[in-house]
C-alpha cells in the first residue's frame, strides 16, 4: 500500500476508522541510521517537543493541547531496517466524538507542523536549556539500557553478528557520541533532515482523505523539501564461513545466552511461519522443549529480523547449563529443517501469525507501527495481504526456507562468580 504523495518526499499513509473514539496523526522523518549521527538524531524530537514559536515552553504547549481537549503529542524513535525513524504521533478525540461539532484535525495539525517548521530558538540555535536537559536525559536513558539484562543481551547480539553495519547500531546510539553532541551541530543536523529526509505521515480516523491531505498540506506548508534523499535500502548479511562466539561478562545471577542466525531463503512468509514454530510463540519449539520439557531456560524465544534476512534466539539460563542449552537449541532447529513436527505444530504457528495480523486492526498504535516500518523498509503489503501470503504457504515451502537458516554469532553473558 503505497503512501498518497502530498508534497517532495512527503507520504500519507490514510487509514478510515470509525470504530475508535480517538484520531492518530504521525509525522516521521526517515534517514539512514548511522553510528555517528544516531544519538543526535534521537536527541533531535525530545528538544524539539520542548517549545515552539508560539508555544515556547512545556507550560504553553501543555495549555495548548489542553484547550485540544486534553490532546497528546508524544516524540518517538524507531529503528526500522536501517533507517532511523524519528518524529512525532499525536491522538486526539475524534472529530465524531468532539462536543458542539468542533474540528480538531487541523489544529492539532498545525501544531505537529509547528514542532517541526518553527521550533524555539535563541541566537539561531536551540534553546541551550532545553538542550542539556534533553542530552542529560538521552544518556541517563542509553545507561539505563544495562538495567534489562535480557534486552541488554538481545541488543548485544545483533551489535555482534551485525558489527560494521548499520543494522547493527542502536536506535539511541552510543553514550560516547551522545556526550560530544553540540547545540549548534545540532541545529545544523535539524536543518538537513527536515529539508532532504523522507516525510512518512500516517492518519487513522474518521475524517475524509481529501480534509486529512489539505490540513497536512497548510500544515507543512513552510517545509523545505529541496534535496529529498531516497530512504536507505536493507542490504543482508553476509553469512559467515564460521560462526563467532562473544562472551562478555557482568555481575548477573543468570546467563543469557544468545544466537544469530543467517536465512538465505527469500520466502518470507516461510521464514515467517518457521520461525513462528522454532520460538516465536509459546507453542514453539524452544518454549514447549527447552523450557518446559527440559527445564534448561528460565526463557527462550526467537525473532525473525524480516528485512534483515536474520533469526535471533534470547535465552535466560544458569550459567552451568550452557552447552546442554545451546546444544538443545539447534536440535530443535533441526528438528524444524528436517520436517518431524506434528500436524498441529503447524497449524498453531499459522493461526498465531494470522490472529496477530488480524488484531492489528484493533490499535491505532500497532498500525501505526507496521505502516512506518513498511514505508521505511520499501515494503507495500497490507496485513491482509500479509496474512493472505501466510495462509498459502505449504510444509514443504517451510521446511526448504528453515534449511538455509545456518549460525552466525553466539553471545554468551555470563557472571562474574561463574568466569573466576
Amino acid at each position: 500500500m503505497e503512501g498518497t504523495k502530498l508534497a517532495e518526499g512527503v507520504y500519507l499513509t490514510y487509514l478510515p476508522a470509525r470504530k475508535f473514539k480517538t484520531s492518530l496523526l504521525s509525522a516521521q522523518f526517515v534517514t539512514p541510521i548511522r553510528e555517528e549521527t544516531a544519538s543526535a538524531f534521537a536527541l533531535l524530537p525530545a528538544v524539539l517537543r520542548r517549545g515552539t514559536v508560539s508555544c515556547p515552553d512545556m507550560g504553553a504547549l501543555s495549555a495548548r493541547l489542553d484547550q485540544l481537549y486534553g490532546a497528546s503529542i508524544d516524540y518517538t524513535v524507531r529503528k526500522k531496517g536501517e533507517n532511523q525513524c524519528i518524529g512525532f504521533v499525536a491522538s486526539f478525540i475524534d472529530d465524531s466524538f468532539v462536543p458542539g461539532g468542533e474540528k480538531l484535525l487541523e489544529p492539532v495539525a498545525d501544531l505537529l507542523g509547528e514542532l517541526i517548521c518553527d521550533p524555539a530558538t535563541e541566537r539561531g540555535r536551540f534553546v541551550n536549556a532545553y538542550f542539556e536537559t534533553e542530552k542529560a536525559n538521552l544518556i541517563d536513558a542509553i545507561r539505563s539500557l544495562i538495567n534489562d539484562k535480557r534486552d541488554y543481551a538481545d541488543s548485544r547480539l545483533l551489535q555482534q553478528i551485525c558489527a560494521g553495519e548499520p543494522y547493527g547500531v542502536s536506535r539511541l546510539g552510543d553514550e560516547e557520541s551522545a556526550a560530544k553532541v553540540q547545540p549548534h551541530k545540532l541545529y545544523a543536523l535539524y536543518a538537513q533532515l527536515i529539508s532532504t529526509a523522507r516525510l512518512e505521515l500516517v492518519y487513522s480516523g474518521s475524517a475524509d482523505r481529501e480534509r486529512v491531505e489539505q490540513a497536512l498540506r497548510a500544515a507543512l506548508s513552510t517545509l523545505p523539501r529541496e534535496a529529498v534523499r531516497g530512504i536507505a535500502p536493507v542490504t543482508a548479511h553476509p553469512a559467515r564461513e564460521a560462526a563467532k562466539t562473544v562472551e562478555e561478562t557482568l555481575d548477573v545471577t543468570q546467563g543469557k545466552l544468545g544466537m544469530g542466525f543467517t536465512c538465505a531463503s527469500d520466502d518470507t512468509a516461510a521464514l515467517l511461519i518457521g520461525n513462528t514454530l522454532f520460538g516465536g510463540s509459546s507453542n514453539g519449539r524452544l518454549f514447549m522443549n527447552v523450557r518446559e520439557k527440559l527445564s534448561l531456560c528460565y526463557y527462550a524465544s526467537s525473532t525473525y529480523h524480516r528485512h534483515k534476512g536474520l533469526i535471533t534466539v534470547s535465552s535466560g539460563i544458569e550459567f552451568e547449563n550452557y552447552q546442554r542449552a545451546y546444544d538443545e537449541i539447534l536440535s530443535q532447529l533441526a528438528e524444524i529443517q528436517a520436517g518431524r513436527l506434528e500436524d498441529w505444530e503447524l497449524q498453531s504457528a499459522r493461526s498465531t501469525l494470522l490472529n496477530a495480523y488480524a488484531s492489528m486492526g484493533d490499535s491505532q498504535g500497532k498500525l501505526e507501527n507496521f505502516y512506518l516500518g513498511q514505508a521505511a523498509t520499501g515494503q507495500e503489503e497490507t496485513p491482509a495481504e500479509l496474512a493472505a501470503q501466510v495462509r498459502e504457504v505449504t510444509p514443504e515451502r517451510i521446511f526448504a526456507a528453515m534449511k538455509t537458516v545456518s549460525l552466525d554469532t553466539v553471545y554468551f553473558l555470563r557472571g562474574k562468580e561463574a568466569a573466576e
